[in-house]
C-alpha cells in the first residue's frame, strides 16, 4: 500500500475519523537517518494492508508538534507510530525503525 502524505490537522482529523487502525511516519526531509528510516518503512508499505501515512515534518511541523501533544508522545524525527482505537500503541524513532521491526509490531498489535 503506498503511503499517502498528510500535511494539515483537516487531513489528520479525516483519516483518524475514517480509519481506527493505522500508520504514521513522521519523516524529516534532510536527515541521512531518517532517509534510511524511510527505505525501511516503504519495504513495509509493499508489504502491508494496513493504510499507511506520511508527515514530512518541514512541511508540517506544526501538525507534527499537535500530534506529540495530543497523543503523549515525544516529538522525534524519524518517528513512527501505530494507533489503534485511535490512541498511540507503539512508537519508535531514528535506527530503530526496521521493516522487520514494524512488521512484528503490527502483526502483535493490530491482527
Amino acid at each position: 500500500m503506498d503511503a499517502v502524505v498528510i500535511q494539515t490537522r483537516e487531513e489528520f482529523e479525516q483519516l483518524s475519523n475514517q480509519y481506527q487502525n493505522f500508520i504514521l511516519f513522521k519523516h524529516s526531509l534532510t536527515c541521512p537517518i531518517s532517509a534510511e528510516a524511510k527505505r525501511e518503512f516503504d519495504l513495509f508499505c509493499k508489504e502491508t494492508d494496513t493504510p499507511v501515512f506520511i508527515l514530512y515534518v518541514q512541511k508540517a511541523r506544526d501538525l507534527s508538534n499537535e500530534i506529540a501533544f495530543l497523543y503523549s508522545v515525544k516529538h522525534e524525527s524519524p518517528q513512527i507510530l501505530i494507533f489503534k482505537n485511535n490512541q498511540v500503541i507503539w512508537s519508535d524513532s531514528h535506527s530503530n525503525i526496521k521493516h522487520d521491526l514494524i512488521t512484528r509490531q503490527v502483526e502483535q498489535t493490530l491482527k
